[in-house]
């Protein structure tokens, strides 16, 4: 396994996820979205710095390293809970314009956790502890999203027939 390419490979998602976010905070409705949105392009944006560090590293000749990751990570860089918290705040039913794009986020965070969680099998050492990182970043993303989605969804189901 290459683990220069999986990590340019992960550099190159982790750009898109950016962008999607991004973009996507300017065409929501609500702004708990919105804010989450935003706070989501910023640590994709802390990802990327994270991969580059890890590139470079390889480029000079060492191996992986999660120091950075793990003072990230110790930082709290970003509260599911606190977004969580401030969705259940408000009310489902203005999410509900929202819920295509809910959906793609949560897709989109699903397949980067995917990805990771399949590079760290096949990875060993720093490497494979970098990719954990990485995978359980992505996946408390996803949890986000996800929640965020059924409680919009939920909103939506208790609509009355014509909205």
């Amino acid at each position: 396994m290459d683990i220069r390419k999986i990590f340019e490979y992960a550099l190159q998602r982790e750009f898109e996820g950016k962008r999607f976010f991004e973009e996507n905070a300017l065409h929501l409705k609500h702004a708990a979205a919105i804010d989450a949105f935003k706070k989501l392009a910023g640590e994709e944006q802390k990802h990327i710095d994270y991969i580059q560090k890890q590139i470079a590293l390889l480029n000079m000749g060492h191996s992986p390293d999660t120091e950075l990751g793990e003072t990230m990570e110790n930082a709290g860089f970003f509260s599911a809970r606190a977004s969580s918290e401030m969705i259940e705040q408000t009310d489902s039913e203005a999410m509900v314009a929202d819920l295509p794009i809910l959906r793609m986020a949560h897709l989109i965070e699903r397949d980067f956790a995917e990805f990771y969680q399949h590079a760290v099998r096949e990875a060993e050492g720093e490497a494979k502890k970098v990719l954990e990182m990485l995978a359980l970043w992505e996946h408390r993303h996803q949890s986000l999203f996800k929640h965020m989605h059924d409680t919009a969804y939920e909103g939506y189901a208790r609509m009355p027939w014509g909205g």
